[in-house]
């Protein structure tokens, strides 16, 4: 195993994955529940090194993880989500996150000319 490139095996699985549950002659939706976790121990107060995070699209009725990937150290799970989102394809099925990705994105209103 250790001579395998990740991406690859990444990819590989993501295909399978795809296949079980993405099938088109599944009648029903499939649920998609996206979760980010804490790895235990990633951390390292001696170097002043963050826990890593990883971002995980586990499918509830096969208890499959479809995907995974590593949050940004400086950022959180809304972009990985977003990521992950335009990465698989989950039209027609179920998909649940976190409250945190509930949110609005606030537009500045338009200022108006300056006059000089």
């Amino acid at each position: 195993m250790q001579g395998l490139d990740a991406a690859e095996v990444e990819k590989a699985f993501r295909e399978h994955g795809a296949n079980l549950n993405f099938a088109p002659e599944m009648a029903e939706a499939c649920v998609i529940a996206f979760d980010g976790k804490t790895l235990k121990g990633s951390f390292d107060n001696f170097n002043d090194v963050k826990a890593k995070q990883v971002l995980s699209a586990f499918a509830v009725d096969t208890a499959l993880v479809l995907a995974h990937i590593e949050i940004d150290e400086k950022s959180n799970e809304i972009p990985a989500v977003q990521k992950l989102l335009a990465e698989l394809d989950v039209a027609g099925h179920i998909v649940t996150c976190d409250a945190m990705h509930c949110q609005k994105k606030r537009l500045k209103p338009p200022q108006p000319p300056t006059r000089i």
